[in-house]
């Protein structure tokens, strides 16, 4: 048996050449099905193994072109993306309906031999066939064709949702002309707009909607009318009321998308589309995700009320003489922030540069899961950013590598996330493969003045994506199919990145993490105390923020058919009225920016987030008994939780490591809103 790590070559990868590859690889792909067919005693080996070669060796095809799209886009990349898009959503049909693969796997399902499997094995059969039922196999022949045809439009549809999104926000500029506007800002938000100027060849100082420039503008801006102007901007992005509105409106998109997914959702008889979503997902019903959303809201709301309350009267007591709007919050919320805990986030900002803290994080994690990262000098790359490490065991195996590409550009998706790139699997042959993954982030870059520096909350998002890469890197399962993340219930796939959150709270972590970028000390254990004693700042406002997307996104996918674009206001108006404690303007357009449920596949999921905080709540408490460097207790989490990917149920894993289910007590507590 050979174990190979083969990394991509990136500089290799031409756009002429993507979508006749794309093509080479299904055709090749249908001559094997068409094989499989004709086998007429089928087994594991002689039809299951070559169909996870074949997932696997999609991935390892499609996931780097995916990437690049990703992280450096270009119109003439996302032309060729989204082509090969198409071609990649006609096969998943194809496989998806073959009514003669089908029963040769229900025949496999049905004989003696599937008793012999392996738990990864008997998985990735059930997958098969629940997902043969998912994909339309059981249709007539008019509605297959119906179902291909509503596949293909969503997946154009919701990739034009996102471009709309990035090119919106990338398009949007506010030059800088007076040293007014200027008041407040950190110096390095200030040289980033230079910077910006210089690249666009004008002398005035550009701000920009993109992270983290935006949110600092709005937590730190003394010049209100600046405020007001950059939250109309992004609160308008991709909608009829943008500045761009006649290029990227997302509008008729969120028609379109919510009305064939309901029409899908009919075709195979779910009474809507959120039923269709849970059944790949842990939740039981439609009820149980409302109930368990409307419970956290009647807990926190009126925590949030009572903090909303308590920051309009700050604000007036500050010279605010007109209620508070939505540009004011940030702003007034860090202000509060200091008097009340006396610490200024920037300050704190100023002990955590970027290199210093990946050091940190790393180290932790080498003693929590007995790991070594190495990392990698010379290797193939798509940006100067970008880095690489091998993750090794203490016998000096390779396990894994990972690539992290952290700083902000202008060719890079908002946001941060993890992604595959190529699947831990064993081929036909016997050869072992290792698992290849991406942390990618929009953290500030470094100046000539500063190195990137990190707030607690981007430190937070670190550690979270990083969850992810260890649940994709630490698998032990075989069959890719349900290795790393794959096969992992979706309100169960963000588990790991919430646990990992919790070490942020740490004085030993942090203090690992940190060394002022000019003096080199570590975070003063008096400045650690005022930002723990801030931990449950504002938790209630934060939690019924994330309940409002929770529950428009549920909302809207539980009752969409036959609905036309103003029901998506109207819910989204609706759930406010039940949980927000903010006045939002009628010209909001929050929705039309929702990439995560319109082109993130967090479609009537992005409860999940919520639903996983549960189980990450729940299970650190053991760690917080033990020892957050707890080796023992580490490797136990990762041989129970990490290793074992989409191979077992989510919550019988769960069961596993804590002897028990889980309960949302621990939640409510981590929260803030009920004591321990």
């Amino acid at each position: 048996m050979k174990k190979t790590a083969e990394l991509p070559a990136f500089s290799q990868i031409r756009l002429e050449n993507i979508v006749p590859q794309v093509k080479a690889f299904i055709d090749a792909a249908h001559e094997t099905v068409a094989r499989l067919c004709q086998v007429t005693e089928p087994s594991w080996q002689n039809i299951l193994q070559l169909l996870e070669d074949l997932f696997a060796q999609e991935s390892i095809l499609w996931s780097p072109i995916r990437h690049l799209n990703n992280v450096m886009s270009t119109p003439e990349l996302r032309k060729v993306h989204d082509e090969a898009l198409t071609l990649w959503t006609e096969y998943h049909n194809f496989l998806g309906q073959h009514t003669a693969l089908y029963q040769i796997i229900r025949k496999i399902k049905n004989s003696p031999a599937f008793e012999t499997l392996s738990k990864a094995q008997k998985m990735v059969i059930s997958h098969q066939l629940r997902d043969f039922h998912l994909s339309g196999v059981d249709l007539d022949a008019d509605k297959k064709a119906r179902y291909q045809a509503i596949s293909e439009e969503l997946t154009a549809l919701c990739t034009q949702f996102g471009a709309n999104v990035l090119d919106a926000t990338q398009a949007y500029t506010h030059p800088i002309h007076s040293p007014e506007e200027l008041s407040g800002l950190p110096q390095w938000l200030i040289e980033a707009a230079k910077e910006k100027a210089a690249e666009k060849n004008q002398s005035t100082p550009l701000l920009t909607l993109a992270q983290p420039i935006y949110s600092a503008v709005m937590q730190f801006a003394d010049h209100r009318p600046l405020r007001e102007d950059m939250y109309v901007a992004y609160v308008t992005r991709a909608s009829e009321l943008g500045p761009f509105a006649k290029q990227w409106d997302n509008g008729p998109l969120i028609d379109k998308i919510l009305k064939l997914r309901a029409e899908l959702a009919d075709l195979l008889s779910f009474n809507n589309y959120a039923e269709l979503s849970l059944a790949t997902k842990m939740a039981s019903s439609t009820e149980e995700v409302l109930s368990f959303l409307n419970e956290l809201a009647a807990q926190g709301t009126p925590l949030a009320t009572q903090e909303m309350m308590e920051l309009q009267l700050f604000a007036k007591e500050q010279g605010l003489n007109s209620p508070l709007q939505p540009w004011d919050i940030a702003y007034y919320s860090e202000k509060l922030r200091q008097e009340k805990y006396d610490y200024n986030s920037e300050t704190l900002r100023h002990y955590f540069p970027l290199p210093k803290v990946l050091d940190g994080l790393l180290s932790l994690l080498e003693k929590l899961f007995s790991i070594q990262f190495t990392q990698h000098e010379k290797f193939d790359t798509w940006h100067s950013d970008a880095l690489l490490y091998s993750i090794k065991n203490k016998k000096g195996d390779i396990l894994a590598y990972l690539y992290l590409d952290l700083y902000a550009r202008s060719t890079k998706q908002q946001g941060a996330w993890a992604d595959e790139c190529r699947p831990r699997y064993k081929d036909a042959a016997g050869n072992s493969h290792v698992p290849v993954s991406f942390v990618v982030c929009n953290f500030s870059r470094p100046s000539s003045e500063t190195p990137s520096l990190l707030t607690h909350e981007d430190i937070m998002t670190l550690f979270h994506e990083f969850g992810h890469a260890l649940h994709h890197s630490l698998t032990e399962i075989d069959e890719p199919s349900v290795s790393g993340t794959h096969g992992v219930a979706w309100d169960a796939v963000e588990f790991p990145s919430q646990f990992m959150e919790n070490w942020c709270w740490s004085q030993e972590v942090l203090t690992a993490l940190s060394g002022h970028y000019q003096s080199k000390e570590p975070l003063p254990y008096t400045l650690y105390q005022k930002l723990l004693s801030s931990k449950y700042y504002h938790c209630g406002l934060d939690l019924v923020r994330q309940l409002e997307f929770a529950l428009f996104d549920f909302r809207i996918h539980l009752n969409c058919k036959d609905k036309n674009l103003k029901f998506v206001q109207s819910t989204l108006n609706e759930v406010r009225k039940q949980v927000a404690v903010i006045s939002i303007p009628d010209y909001h357009r929050f929705q039309n920016s929702f990439t995560h449920i319109f082109d993130g596949g967090y479609d009537a999921g992005y409860y999940s987030y919520k639903w996983a905080e549960v189980l990450s709540a729940d299970a650190f408490q053991r760690f917080a008994a033990a020892g957050l460097y707890d080796t023992a207790l580490g490797l136990e989490f990762k041989n129970k939780i990490l290793s074992r990917g989409g191979s077992e149920e989510a919550m019988d894993l769960f069961v596993e490591f804590m002897g028990r289910k889980p309960k949302i007590d621990a939640l409510l507590v981590s929260l803030g809103i009920k004591a321990p």
